[in-house]
């Protein structure tokens, strides 16, 4: 198609293998709106917000419009702004235009448009009736009063996910966009990625906020809150002050953080490197044994919940490793208390990350121990950035400062897990000084680098073959994990990350304006890798501090129980259930938690709100009948849980669900 062209506004436009008319007029610097158009998706054509006027062919949406050559297009006739307009004000009549305290008020396309057509006034009629806001979920809230049906979450959560937690319901005028049979967020099969919140054009769906939280942590005198920082935030917080993708502003960060009244500012990073050592070791042992191949990571949340509910036959495979966040909340809680002279329930963690599938991660049973949360907060990327704004701090004039020691001292390996193809990358440092390659050999390994959303690479170190899977994307998981089953594809390591580039472009960073934004920030922590002295995790000498102090050896005990976890199936449905839903009644499990004075100051209560949680998550409501009861006469043995015929004195949360689950599966029951 090389010299062939099109004119598009008396403008002749090269043609260049692009497949709509709209990638071409984009190319030429031509922004012809649109609502529903993500080169990524589908094409689904529904706003009508793209027409175009072809010369002897009328009006067409350009999106779904080849080009051809000699085409000549017109964007912007008199009849074309007066539809575009006509739709626009169609979509505003039934939407709810509070767009003041909207938290997508600066990024809204909706309110750009209206403002860009110059609409200062609604000339329709409000048909639709208000609905009730869905606040179920961990990490998002769904507000139906602001959809614009145009069916971006709908097609990232099917085609990119391969989800389709949520989909159109009804018909005409009574169309919908909500997850089956009118549940919440939180009752389907939601992995909390937060990819239907970064491509919706409006507020129709946003990363649940926890800034009110951290304000009153941070303005209550009794507590010490500290904050992590996840690696992509460095190069995207930036975005949302006028910097470019990509650009370093680690130093503001700290800073903003301290004036904002942090006590103090550590990076997830060190605990990235961390999780190199552990899960480095974990992938070597197994590949010296060839047992439970391939090793899949565990850094993604969102990941870890797909692979409990649709990949249950692989949960063996993933790595035990906590995710470098859970990593640090754990560790933090065990060693600042005394460091810092603080209780532990007086100490505040606040992760900084961008993803919105941590918020649910850090809610998980398994990292709260005695109602002590490993992590007690998580921001997003935009969050920070909004409590920047409202501290009245001036990022772009802020002096950089350094972390807080030694939890603030990482390696480039630790810096590069928020890029996809990172964390193989760090783990190959490590490994092949392992495997016997020299100290001092070079420690990049550019082949599990890239853009695409399935990759492979094989790498011989030392005489050992190693071939690895990298892949973002849950829908290109589902390829990897399918091709395994079949014996088509073998891998001795797969890297899975659940959003588009990896941490990088989660939902949880600023909406950009850049196409190629999730790509410049993966190069900025490129570049700080490059700028950092030591590059392997295992040169971190304040992680050897930390092993040498506190943890132990590698892989021992104390690294175990604070760094490793396991995980469990969620599937909705299994063989047993539905032998059950065809039978004449199902059985219930008793569960009682006392919930005297006596129980209650020992955790009870905690323990109650978990397990009620993690039966709602596990679908097993219809076979679990939990109740809050007194009194097991056992004061002083408290707090006391009964589940079936077990009686659990001092009873912990790790207890309580190891029991559950067992009393459960015993009985041929794990789903609603």
């Amino acid at each position: 198609m090389k010299g062939e062209f099109v004119v598009i506004d008396g403008r002749s436009i090269e043609l260049n293998g692009e497949k709509n008319l709209l990638e071409v007029a984009r190319k030429a610097g031509i922004d012809i709106p649109t609502f529903c158009y993500h080169s990524q998706l589908s094409v689904y054509g529904a706003c009508r917000l793209c027409i175009v006027d072809i010369e002897g062919r009328g009006v067409v949406t350009s999106c779904s419009t080849t080009p051809e050559p000699g085409m000549k297009v017109r964007t912007n006739t008199d009849e074309i702004r007066a539809i575009r307009k006509v739709a626009v004000e169609l979509l505003l009549a039934n939407h709810d235009q509070s767009c003041p305290t909207c938290s997508k008020s600066a990024s809204c396309r909706l309110q750009s448009l209206a403002r860009r057509f110059g609409i200062e006034q609604v000339r329709y009629k409000r048909v639709s009736q208000p609905q009730e806001l869905d606040k179920s979920s961990h990490s998002l809230v769904r507000d139906p009063n602001k959809c614009i049906l145009c069916g971006d979450c709908v097609r990232a959560c099917r085609e990119v996910q391969g989800i389709g937690a949520i989909d159109f319901v009804g018909r005409g005028s009574h169309t919908s966009v909500q997850p089956a049979f009118g549940k919440d967020l939180k009752q389907v099969e939601c992995v909390n990625c937060g990819l239907c919140a970064s491509v919706c054009p409006t507020g129709a769906i946003i990363p649940k906020s926890e800034v009110e939280g951290v304000w009153k942590a941070v303005n209550d005198p009794k507590k010490k809150v500290i904050a992590q920082i996840a690696p992509a935030v460095r190069v995207a917080v930036g975005e949302m002050f006028g910097l470019a993708p990509g650009t370093i502003a680690t130093g503001q960060i700290v800073a903003a953080l301290r004036m904002i009244g942090f006590d103090a500012v550590y990076d997830t990073s060190f605990t990235a490197d961390l999780t190199v050592i552990e899960e480095g070791m974990e992938f070597l042992n197994r590949k010296t044994k060839g047992e439970r191949l391939p090793q899949f990571t565990s850094c993604c949340p969102g990941w870890i919940k797909y692979a409990e509910q649709y990949a249950t036959d692989m949960l063996p495979n993933l790595s035990s490793c906590k995710s470098p966040q859970q990593m640090f909340g754990s560790l933090a809680k065990h060693v600042l208390p005394e460091t810092l002279g603080v209780a532990k329930e007086d100490l505040v963690v606040v992760s900084i990350m961008p993803c919105t599938a941590k918020k649910f991660e850090a809610k998980r049973p398994e990292f709260i121990k005695d109602g002590v949360a490993d992590v007690d907060f998580v921001l997003t990327t935009q969050e920070l950035g909004l409590m920047i704004e409202e501290a009245g701090l001036d990022f772009s004039s802020i002096e950089p400062e350094s972390m807080d020691m030694p939890f603030g001292q990482k390696t480039g390996a630790g810096v590069i897990f928020g890029a996809t193809g990172g964390v193989t990358e760090a783990v190959l440092r490590f490994a092949a000084e392992k495997l016997g390659a020299p100290k001092y050999a070079p420690v990049e390994y550019r082949q599990v680098r890239g853009e695409e959303g399935l990759r492979e690479a094989t790498l011989t170190v030392n005489g050992v073959e190693l071939k690895f899977a990298l892949v973002y994307g849950l829908g290109n998981a589902q390829k990897v994990l399918d091709d395994i089953r079949k014996g088509k594809s073998y891998y001795d390591l797969v890297e899975v990350m659940s959003c588009p580039g990896g941490c990088v472009g989660g939902a949880g960073q600023p909406v950009s304006k850049y196409g190629d934004a999730s790509a410049r920030r993966a190069k900025g922590l490129y570049d700080s890798d490059k700028m950092l002295d030591t590059r392997r995790s295992q040169d971190n000498s304040a992680v050897a501090d930390t092993y040498k102090d506190t943890l132990g050896d590698v892989g021992g005990k104390l690294a175990h129980d604070l760094l490793h976890t396991k995980y469990k199936s969620r599937k909705r449905l299994s063989d047993s259930d539905m032998e059950l839903l065809s039978g004449s009644g199902k059985k219930k499990l008793d569960v009682k938690v006392c919930v005297g004075t006596s129980c209650m100051i020992r955790g009870s209560q905690h323990l109650l709100q978990g397990l009620m949680e993690h039966i709602e998550d596990r679908r097993m409501s219809s076979c679990v009948d939990i109740k809050a009861t007194f009194c097991f006469e056992a004061c002083d043995l408290g707090p006391t849980v009964s589940i079936g015929d077990k009686v659990i004195r001092k009873c912990t949360m790790q207890q309580a669900l190891d029991t559950l689950d067992a009393e459960l599966a015993a009985m041929g029951a794990v789903a609603d």
